[in-house]
């Protein structure tokens, strides 16, 4: 079982207490996109095997959104952190690369 804690109100909670919300970080296309563009943005989600950075809704605690990122492979998460972060934070960012050296499938 996924046990994260919430970057808001800062409780550790396991997953049956959330709502999955997909990948994190996801250039919102506005009315003036391509249908393309479009479909891609709602449809095409990448699914990698290794490092994630996914959205989650802490439905039976504050109810705010947050971003975790984890290895999908062996289910290890790095860290939380605001939805409202444009991109991972360095602290996140250099415990994926210290575990991956190479950095492979790292934003």
């Amino acid at each position: 079982m996924l046990k994260f804690i919430c970057p808001i109100c800062e409780i550790e909670t396991d997953e049956t207490e959330l709502t999955p919300g997909g990948e994190a970080h996801l250039k919102r296309m506005g009315p003036g996109s391509s249908d393309q563009n479009f479909y891609t943005y709602l449809f095409e989600r990448k699914n990698p095997r290794g490092i994630h950075f996914e959205r989650w809704l802490h439905s039976y605690g504050c109810g705010k959104w947050f971003h975790v990122a984890r290895c999908t492979k062996t289910m290890e998460v790095f860290g939380t952190y605001s939805a409202q972060e444009i991109k991972p934070p360095k602290k996140i960012l250099d415990a994926i690369k210290k575990k991956l050296p190479n950095g492979k499938n790292v934003k």
